[in-house]
């Protein structure tokens, strides 16, 4: 990627293969991530330190592959481990990266390693979002962006703490999916009324999981219960929802976008994502897969709205 631009801005291209230095892992790439902010990254309609901030770059934050060689410092036994691993910011889009040993994480036996790769980011993010939250047995819990990588883990994990999961999304193929895996209710947020239809259907929310923003997010914050949770986790409405600080004092609601965790946090949430997977608990969605030097046609289908859960690119 030279410049920031259309998806057409990604191509292929030759870089050296990359060495272990000390304390790194080379892991021979099966499956890179894609997530929905590496397209606003490649727009430059959002811009994150060390994401792609020198161009050229190669994109992607997360890999998940067989280590190939290690460095001095480190475990020889690595070498051969399937393993997913974030890569910092940047060069995911690869055959081979060379990361820091201490950040990959082995993964369990008898889990599929693209299954696992689905999980590195999305399952992260999703099982940080319910713990925060909290959902108990009986609450309303509206999920936007259901059919989405980490809608449709929330989804689960919702129904697994016997709330019931509400879901929302863009087509109807998205609303089966997210029926499929566990929602009792389901609504086309594309609908002018879908808000009023959720009122009317379910009544008030407990939790709210805003995986889109702007006007959705802002008409899944009006069906908020008194003592109600929302939390933000996407943008893809292009922003947050506009809720003044006073509207949630007012409505004795809590309202936060994201959920920060600590590097040895994030790792303890991907290790049991992971682990919830291997015991059949957690499936994530893969709905597509392109080549490597396809990521362009990845990035269209995933701003296109045409994706259904986990985008992966298979060198």
């Amino acid at each position: 990627m030279k410049e920031y631009g259309p998806p057409e801005v990604l191509v292929a291209g030759e870089a050296p293969d990359p060495v272990a230095g000390e304390g790194q892992v080379v892991v021979e790439v099966a499956f890179a991530n894609i997530t929905f902010v590496e397209t606003q990254i490649r727009s430059g309609s959002l811009r994150i330190p060390g994401a792609a901030a020198d161009l050229p770059t190669i994109p992607g934050n997360g890999v998940g592959g067989t280590v190939r060689s290690v460095g001095p410092g480190v475990d020889p036994g690595l070498v051969g481990k399937r393993v997913v691993t974030g890569t910092g910011g940047s060069g995911g889009y690869a055959e081979q990266v060379s990361v820091p040993a201490a950040g990959v994480i082995e993964v369990p036996d008898g889990l599929p390693l693209d299954t696992a790769v689905a999980l590195l980011a999305d399952g992260r993010t999703a099982t940080a979002l319910y713990r925060s939250a909290a959902p108990r047995a009986g609450e309303r819990v509206l999920i936007e962006a259901a059919a989405g990588g980490v809608g449709s883990l929330l989804v689960q994990l919702v129904t697994l703490a016997e709330a019931t999961a509400v879901a929302t999304a863009g087509a109807p193929h998205k609303l089966d999916q997210a029926r499929e895996l566990g929602a009792q209710f389901a609504f086309d947020y594309t609908k002018p009324d879908w808000a009023t239809q959720v009122r009317e259907t379910v009544g008030e929310i407990d939790v709210v999981f805003d995986g889109v923003g702007g006007d959705i997010g802002r008409a899944a914050f009006e069906l908020l219960a008194p003592g109600g949770r929302m939390f933000s986790f996407g943008m893809a409405a292009g922003a947050f929802p506009e809720i003044d600080e006073a509207e949630v004092v007012a409505r004795g609601v809590t309202v936060r976008r994201g959920v920060p965790v600590t590097p040895d946090q994030a790792r303890a949430l991907t290790t049991s994502a992971l682990e919830e997977a291997a015991a059949g608990n957690l499936r994530p969605v893969i709905g597509q897969r392109f080549a490597l030097d396809e990521a362009r046609r990845a990035h269209a289908a995933i701003e296109g709205r045409a994706t259904l859960g986990k985008t992966l690119l298979v060198p």
